[in-house]
C-alpha cells in the first residue's frame, strides 16, 4: 500500500518542481544592438539602440542591464544606463561616464521582476565617443542668451538714434533733486550713507552711482554733503566720485575732502557714530543707498527724529520693509540699480535696461507656460508629455544646466 502513495508523492513533486521552473525561467535575450556615439555632448556617453526581448510586453516591460569592455574580448563591467525611449520595436538606452576617443565594446540583457538575467547580447561593432564643439543640451540657454544679447543690442541702437525710451517713473530718484534743495533752504548738510559692505558688492557700486547725482545737485545748490564709511575703499571710490561730480558742475573749489572720511569695519560700532553724528549735526537731507542688515531700521529712526527727508535704496528683501516704513521714499531692489541709466539718460544705460527686460519677460512666460503643464499634468494624470515638458523646462532652461 505504500509503494503507489509514494509514486504518487513524487509525481506531485515533479509536477510542482516543473511549475516552479517554469516561472523562474529567464527572459529571452534582447535582440540585435546598435550602438553610435551620443550627439551634441563632451564624448562621455553613447546610445544603445537594441530590439526588446520576446517576453516584453507594454503591461510588463523589462529592464535590461549594460556591460561594457574596451576590448570585444575582454573583461565587462556593468555600466549605469538610463532608458532615453522605448517603442514596441526599439528600446535606446543612455550609457554615461565613458572616456572620449577611446574603443568601447557593449553587450545587454533582459532582466525580469524576479531579477533573472538573460544571455548576453553583444553589439556587433565598437563605438568611440567624440567630444562635441557644442553641448545639445544647452540649446535653449544659447537661444536665451542670443534674444537677451540681441535685444539690447537692438534697444542701444535704437537709443542712439535718437529715440525716445520708455521708462517707469521712479519717485525716490525724483526727489533727489527736491531732498538737497530742502537742505540748502534749511542751511543744513545732506548725509549720504552707501551702505555697510566693501566695494566689491554690486550695491555698493550702485550706491556710488547713485552719490555722483547727489553730489553734483549738492554742488549746484551750494549744500555739504556728509559721507561716514564702513570701508577704506568705499571711502576712496567716494572722494574720487564727488570730486568729478563738482567738477562737472563747474565748481571744484567747493569739493571738502575731509567731509568723506572712514570709521570703522565694525557694524555696529559704525552705526553708533552715523547715529551721534544725525542728532548732533541734523541734516536736513538723509540718503542710504546701499547694502545694509540690522542697522536700516537705526537708521531710518534716528533720521526721523531730526526732522530729515530720507531716501533708501537696497536689495536686501529682509530690510526693505523698514526702509519703506521709516523713509520718505525706497527704491526696492530692481529700481536701485536702475538708478544710474534713469538719472543720467545714457543711450547705452538706457539700450541695456531696456534688454534686460525682455530678457525678465522670457522668463516669466518660461515659467508660466511650467505651471501651466504642471496644472494640467495634475488635472489630467495620462497627459506624460505635459509632465516631460515641464521637466525639460525646469533641468534645461531654469536651472544651471
Amino acid at each position: 500500500m505504500l509503494l503507489p502513495f509514494r509514486c504518487l508523492l513524487l509525481a506531485f513533486a515533479g509536477i510542482a518542481g516543473l511549475s516552479v521552473a517554469a516561472q523562474a525561467a529567464p527572459p529571452s535575450p534582447p535582440g540585435a544592438i546598435e550602438v553610435r556615439d551620443a550627439a551634441w555632448d563632451a564624448g562621455t556617453a553613447v546610445d544603445l539602440s537594441l530590439f526588446p526581448s520576446a517576453d516584453e510586453s507594454q503591461d510588463a516591460p523589462l529592464e535590461y542591464v549594460v556591460q561594457m569592455s574596451h576590448e570585444q574580448n575582454g573583461v565587462f563591467r556593468e555600466m549605469p544606463a538610463t532608458v532615453e525611449s522605448r517603442s514596441s520595436n526599439q528600446v535606446v538606452l543612455r550609457v554615461a561616464g565613458l572616456t572620449a576617443g577611446q574603443e568601447h565594446w557593449f553587450r545587454a540583457a533582459a532582466v525580469n521582476e524576479a531579477g533573472e538575467r538573460s544571455a548576453w547580447t553583444a553589439a556587433g561593432t565598437s563605438v568611440s565617443p567624440v567630444q562635441q564643439w557644442f553641448d545639445g543640451r544647452k540649446l535653449g540657454f544659447l537661444a536665451i542668451l542670443s534674444t537677451v544679447c540681441g535685444s539690447i543690442l537692438a534697444f542701444i541702437a535704437l537709443a542712439r538714434s535718437g529715440a525716445r525710451l520708455w521708462i517707469r517713473r521712479i519717485t525716490g530718484l525724483d526727489a533727489i533733486d527736491e531732498a538737497v534743495g530742502r537742505a540748502t533752504e534749511m542751511g543744513r548738510p545732506c548725509l549720504y550713507i552707501a551702505g555697510v559692505q566693501d566695494l566689491n558688492e554690486i550695491e555698493t557700486i550702485a550706491g556710488i552711482t547713485v552719490l555722483s547725482r547727489v553730489a553734483e545737485k549738492a554742488a549746484e545748490y551750494d549744500a555739504t554733503v556728509v559721507m561716514p564709511t564702513s570701508r577704506s575703499l568705499v571711502m576712496t571710490a567716494a572722494r574720487e566720485t564727488t570730486q568729478a561730480a563738482y567738477m562737472t558742475a563747474g565748481r571744484p573749489d567747493a569739493y571738502q575732502e575731509d567731509r568723506i572720511y572712514y570709521v570703522t569695519d565694525e557694524q555696529f560700532g559704525f552705526v553708533a557714530h552715523v547715529t551721534g553724528l544725525m542728532q548732533r549735526e541734523k541734516p536736513a537731507a538723509c540718503f542710504y543707498m546701499g547694502q545694509f542688515y540690522a542697522e536700516s531700521l537705526m537708521l531710518g529712526e534716528t533720521g526721523n527724529t531730526v526732522g530729515a527727508i530720507q531716501i533708501a535704496g537696497t536689495a536686501q528683501p529682509a530690510q526693505l520693509p523698514f526702509f519703506v516704513a521709516a523713509c520718505d521714499y525706497t527704491l526696492i531692489g530692481e529700481e536701485f540699480f536702475a538708478a544710474s541709466a534713469y538719472l543720467s539718460g545714457d543711450p547705452d544705460q538706457l539700450g541695456s535696461l531696456k534688454g534686460q527686460d525682455v530678457g525678465k519677460l522670457v522668463v516669466a512666460v518660461l515659467l508660466f507656460v511650467g505651471c501651466g503643464l504642471l496644472t494640467l499634468q495634475n488635472l489630467a494624470p495620462s497627459q506624460t508629455w505635459a509632465q516631460a515638458g515641464a521637466d525639460w523646462l525646469a533641468n534645461s532652461l531654469l536651472s544651471s544646466g
